[in-house]
């Protein structure tokens, strides 16, 4: 086993900077990184490529394909001094999946890496819904945040 670091992708802050990452208009999506992954995952990564074929969590039953689940009811806030995007929670239906965690990227650009976040441990579904619940939309507290 290998790891995954809950962070923003250092590519993905530079992207930012040059205008890469259209969250009003890009297609985003999370794909989940499987138990007992082969690799690293974490700041350094930069594209869903790094997952595709080693860690993805393709293979399993249900409605989780290679690729993840496209990000729907994005919202883009700002309070105070951070601005700050809202995801809904993305679900995988009668899925069976042990997953350690994801990775969220644009698929509208290339499969270029977003963030990457670890679930702490094994997170499992047999033959059910596997949920990913988004934080609550926040200054301190959305995935996606620059201060």
């Amino acid at each position: 086993i290998m790891a995954i670091s809950t962070a923003l992708c250092s590519s993905f802050k530079q992207e930012l900077l040059q205008g890469v990452h259209n969250f009003s208009s890009h297609t985003f999506k999370l794909a989940l990184i499987k138990a007992n992954e082969s690799g690293t995952y974490g700041a350094a990564s930069t594209n869903y490529s790094n997952i595709t074929g080693n860690s993805d969590e393709q293979g399993n039953t249900g409605t989780y394909s290679a690729g993840g689940a496209t990000l729907s009811g994005t919202t883009i806030n700002l309070t105070n001094t951070t601005a700050h995007i809202d995801f809904n929670n993305p679900q995988f239906t009668s899925a069976t999946i042990d997953a350690n965690g994801c990775m969220i990227y644009n698929s509208s650009a290339s499969n270029k890496a977003v963030c990457v976040i670890s679930f702490g441990s094994t997170q499992s579904s047999d033959n059910g819904t596997f949920t990913i619940t988004m934080p609550a939309d926040g200054e301190s507290t959305s995935i996606i945040r620059v201060a």
